[in-house]
């Protein structure tokens, strides 16, 4: 069974590392993919972290469409809440004109934030609300496409006037509805959207979502059948001792988070490995190892064909969460690539 394989990115930052050299890193990481022939490259939205560098969507998908070639690049997702509905059709038709054919808007529900980012942006610019979500994306729809009308009370009377994201758009960008909830799966099925439940977020619920994604689609002008992918959060290396150490920066850093400690920069592998952890960040790391993938390549490849086959996708997007060692440069994260490289020589094939 061939599989495409397509990679979400945080853009992680690591002790020592400036937000420039993790995002030349990630830019790395995509042209690497794209090399591989890998299908899709999406970036997060989050905020207020200080391991994810990932806060702005589509600066990066502009960064990377203009440093590679074929691949698809794209957001995993841009949380609507934080953004009035216009400005993210007039940037994703922008970026469509930079790279025809090759960009996908993923949206989500959430804010991808903390309360206080949440009032900051509320206070400091539009946002959208959340129970206007199904609204706004039809809005996003009809810009980005044909024009949506906006009637508007004047002098005159009533006017309606035509809304375009962009002048003479040759093509529109293919949006994708993202959640970790029931709600995103009859919403997409009701829209005909293409669909991705957030799989890596815990594991939990993705084979009830899929399942009614697909038993209540309808299509629409934009998809004539259900169409998803499963994604994963892996750490494959030519070892299974050294993918295991790789990822132990990425669990550590979940596990402060889950358990309410301080979040901080990535640990390098070696700093990790002599991190002394208390019953309660061992706990949670425990569960996680269970959603993860972390092995050596043969195995890491066949159980993400395992779970490809249970799930009924020919896609799988991973977060590739390895760590770097302190001997690695700055500017490149050797660990994620390596990841890539031995996912790719095993499902692309």
């Amino acid at each position: 069974m061939t599989l495409a394989l397509s990679v979400l990115d945080l853009v992680p930052v690591r002790a020592g590392q400036s937000s420039a050299q993790a995002v030349a890193a990630s830019i790395a990481l995509a042209r690497r993919a794209d090399e591989l022939g890998c299908t899709r490259y999406w970036f997060a939205e989050h905020h207020n972290m200080p391991a994810v560098a990932s806060t702005a969507p589509p600066v990066l998908i502009a960064a990377v469409a203009a440093s590679t070639s074929r691949i698809r690049v794209g957001s995993g997702g841009v949380m609507l809440p934080n953004h009035a509905p216009f400005t993210v059709a007039e940037q994703f038709a922008a970026l469509e004109a930079l790279a025809p054919g090759r960009i996908d808007l993923g949206v989500g529900r959430a804010p991808g934030s903390d309360p206080v980012i949440t009032a900051l942006l509320r206070s400091s610019g539009p946002t959208s609300e959340v129970d206007r979500f199904e609204a706004n994306l039809r809005d996003i729809e009809a810009i980005v496409g044909e024009g949506a009308v906006l009637s508007l009370d004047t002098a005159d009377g009533l006017r309606e006037y035509e809304v375009k994201a962009t002048p003479a758009a040759a093509s529109t960008p293919t949006m994708w509805l993202l959640g970790s909830s029931d709600y995103s799966a009859h919403l997409a099925a009701r829209l005909g959207l293409p669909y991705v439940f957030a799989h890596h977020f815990s594991g939990e619920g993705t084979e009830r979502a899929l399942e009614i994604y697909r038993r209540e689609f309808r299509a629409s002008e934009a998809l004539d059948a259900p169409r998803t992918f499963l994604t994963l959060n892996v750490v494959a290396a030519d070892t299974a001792s050294e993918a295991e150490a790789r990822a132990q920066p990425a669990l550590q850093n979940m596990a402060r988070m889950r358990t309410g400690k301080p979040l901080r920069v990535l640990d390098t592998v070696e700093a990790a490995a002599r991190e002394e952890l208390d019953v309660a960040s061992r706990h949670v790391i425990d569960l996680m190892r269970e959603r993860w993938i972390i092995d050596a390549a043969d195995e890491a490849a066949a159980r993400v064909r395992r779970l490809a086959e249970q799930f009924g996708v020919d896609e799988v997007m991973v977060s590739p969460g390895a760590g770097a060692r302190e001997s690695e440069p700055l500017d490149r994260v050797p660990g994620r690539e390596r990841t890539l490289e031995l996912l790719a020589e095993r499902l692309l094939a």
